[in-house]
């Protein structure tokens, strides 16, 4: 089971990343490649500390669901997501890559993270799982 713990998973993310080109265009969804990458740093940013996100009330603070939504099911296409991790502007890629590794870095030396606004407090397992699952969900959205 793939967690972004591991050191290998996160070279791994990485490589697939850097296969993004400016004009790349999503399977599904909206978001440039630029607009992508933002995106799935801003749950980490979120996780430590770094950014505010209002909670999420909703079914995913079950536990069961939780734990389907964690580490069984497969990820729905368009679902939604907190609006503080939306970005619909123009966006530099490189940039953007930049601030990922960065934060990727980050987020994995840490020791503790702040409740997700959806799914609440997380176990480090759950948040690794969690996070490698949102990066590969959006890899394949651009058939990374």
């Amino acid at each position: 089971m793939k967690s972004i713990w591991d050191a290998e998973t996160r070279k791994e993310v990485l490589a697939r990343m850097a296969g993004l080109a400016p004009g790349m265009r999503p399977k599904w969804g909206k978001m440039t490649a630029a607009q992508m990458v933002g995106h799935v740093a801003g749950p980490m940013r979120g996780a430590l500390g770094e950014m505010k996100v209002a909670d999420i009330p909703g079914p995913l603070r079950n536990s069961l669901l939780r734990y389907l939504v964690i580490y069984i099911l497969p990820w729905p296409r368009g679902a939604p997501t907190a609006p503080e991790y939306i970005h619909a502007g123009a966006e530099d890629l490189a940039k953007n890559m930049q601030a990922l590794t960065a934060v990727l870095e980050r987020f994995a030396a840490a020791q503790q993270l702040v409740p997700h606004p959806a799914f609440g407090a997380l176990s480090r397992k759950g948040w690794g799982r969690l996070t490698w699952r949102h990066l590969d969900h959006h890899l394949k959205q651009f058939g990374l």
